[in-house]
């Protein structure tokens, strides 16, 4: 495995998730220890994939919005995972 700077590694993550739509459960893994290793946070990104199995969220959720929250289901493990919608 090759070293890498934080700069390289914040470059790489960008570039994951430009084109997340085709990754496995597995390199998604990899660039969130990738991302913890270096302490970068990542913030929108990571409702981009499930919190359970780390399957990136290709558009055949299901994905609801009631109250303010929005909630999509993971089509490979069927559980929901809830967000705040901010309104300005």
């Amino acid at each position: 495995m090759e070293k890498t700077s934080k700069t390289e590694s914040k470059k790489e993550i960008q570039r994951f998730f430009e084109e997340i739509k085709n990754k496995t459960p597995k390199e998604v893994k990899k660039i969130k220890r990738l991302a913890m290793k270096y302490n970068l946070p990542l913030k929108e990104k990571r409702k981009l994939f499930c919190k359970y199995c780390s399957t990136p969220y290709v558009g055949s959720e299901k994905v609801r919005i009631k109250d303010k929250m929005k909630s999509v289901e993971c089509s490979r493990c069927r559980k929901v995972a809830k967000w705040k919608i901010n309104s300005f």
